[in-house]
């Protein structure tokens, strides 16, 4: 049970397994070790996340469509949605961390442990997240996921998406997602 160990050991030791196939993995690998590994333990981060899950833990899997379906409207009432989330203290917080390289850093999203935006540094397409491997496989194996690297068209760059399970007091509890532009390893 890979998930019961401390986030930064989790971090660290499942690397390996979940990037094969991506050319990039060695160097992702010791960003999630050098920087990433750091975030997740941070304990603003892992408060908010607590905080939602406690919100969360008791919906159904239609509310979660509700509010999904409300963060892609387009309508007032899902741009008020959007806006609560992405002004949250921890919205700005990963604002903050992906300033500190804007070149390396496209995107950081943390999620919590339904598949639900907690907060992000730029505003994600939808609120579930839980139904795609970037929070699936942190949450059925504990292992960071290493996307296929992509030509995104929007800022011209490969970019390859990180994402790691947070554990707190040995259980999940959320994922953090990075978006990282391999041109800038």
């Amino acid at each position: 049970m890979n998930r019961l160990v401390n986030t930064t050991a989790a971090l660290c030791v499942m690397a390996g397994a979940a990037t094969a196939g991506n050319p990039y993995s060695d160097t992702l690998t010791s960003l999630v070790d050098s920087t990433i590994s750091g975030w997740v333990t941070d304990p603003t981060l892992v408060a908010a996340i607590i905080a939602q899950n406690a919100e969360t833990a008791s919906y159904s899997d239609d509310q979660g469509a509700e509010l999904d379906t409300l963060w892609q409207s387009g309508s007032s009432e899902g741009r008020q949605f959007i806006d609560g989330v992405w002004h949250n203290a921890l919205s700005e917080q990963l604002k903050g961390y992906k300033s500190q390289s804007p070149q390396l850093f496209s995107e950081i999203f943390v999620v919590d442990g339904r598949g639900l935006n907690v907060g992000q540094s730029n505003i994600t397409s939808d609120y579930f997240q839980g139904d795609e491997a970037k929070w699936q496989v942190p949450y059925d194996t504990g292992e960071i996921h290493f996307g296929e690297v992509e030509f995104d068209e929007s800022s011209q760059t490969y970019l390859s998406q990180v994402s790691a399970p947070i554990i707190h007091e040995g259980e999940f509890i959320g994922t953090i997602t990075v978006g990282v532009n391999v041109e800038g390893l």
